[in-house]
């Protein structure tokens, strides 16, 4: 690598540059912590999300496609905690090796969509979901998703990273410090030959080749909280 091609690679990396990719709309790769998943997510903002973006995160990225939303935005839609709301066994005890709960809320579908499962009909479920959550006091979320669906939602804390430190809470913090809506796209990326999570070098290499900065989650909290 030249002079000149490491010191693009490193512009593009950290806390900044995820910002600046944020506010233009871009996806940026967050790794949230070695003790906790240590797990990188691909995290775009809602409304930005094309069908091509949704192709690009089954299929480079592979995990769950999933729409983080604001606390205040999910109490304003009635949203709850899943684990809270189902009535069966398999939900009585919930224990986590790297949290106290988990973020999972319902899962929906835009009352406009087909299936709801393909690239174009989970790209218009997230962009409608961004538009809603950008402002929830007027929206009738009944009356324009429907559930179940092929797009889960997750529910942030209140105070998002002095509450709580998951890819939930950390992509909707860095929507919230670019003025975007407060709903993010969360993407697992998953190691094709292992199976497990992308190992953090892995994932900082895959963000070079393709300009999508890379950044650690102590990086936004140091940052941002």
């Amino acid at each position: 690598m030249s002079r000149s091609d490491k010191m693009h690679t490193d512009s593009r990396t950290g806390v900044e540059d995820a910002l600046a990719a944020f506010r233009d709309g871009e996806p940026v790769l967050i790794h949230d912590a070695a003790d906790r998943e240590g797990e990188t997510d691909m995290v775009y903002p809602a409304a930005a999300v094309t069908p091509e973006a949704v192709a690009r995160m089954r299929n480079d990225a592979g995990g769950l496609i999933c729409t983080a939303l604001s606390d205040d935005v999910a109490e304003a839609f009635d949203l709850p905690f899943l684990q809270e709301v189902i009535d069966h066994p398999v939900a009585a005890d919930h224990d986590l090796d790297y949290d106290e709960r988990s973020s999972f809320s319902l899962t929906v579908n835009h009352r406009d969509t087909f299936t709801g499962i393909t690239d174009e009909d989970r790209a218009l479920t997230i962009t409608e979901l961004a538009r809603a959550a950008s402002d929830p006091d007027t929206a009738d979320f009944a009356a324009e998703f429907r559930a179940p669906g092929h797009v889960h939602l997750l529910r942030a804390a209140p105070d998002l990273l002095d509450d709580r430190l998951g890819h939930t809470e950390l992509g909707v913090a860095l929507a919230a410090r670019t003025e975007q809506s407060p709903a993010v796209v969360v993407c697992e990326m998953l190691d094709d030959e292992t199976g497990e999570a992308l190992p953090p070098a892995a994932a900082r290499a895959y963000g070079e080749r393709n300009d999508i900065p890379y950044v650690e989650g102590s990086e936004i909290v140091d940052r941002l909280r």
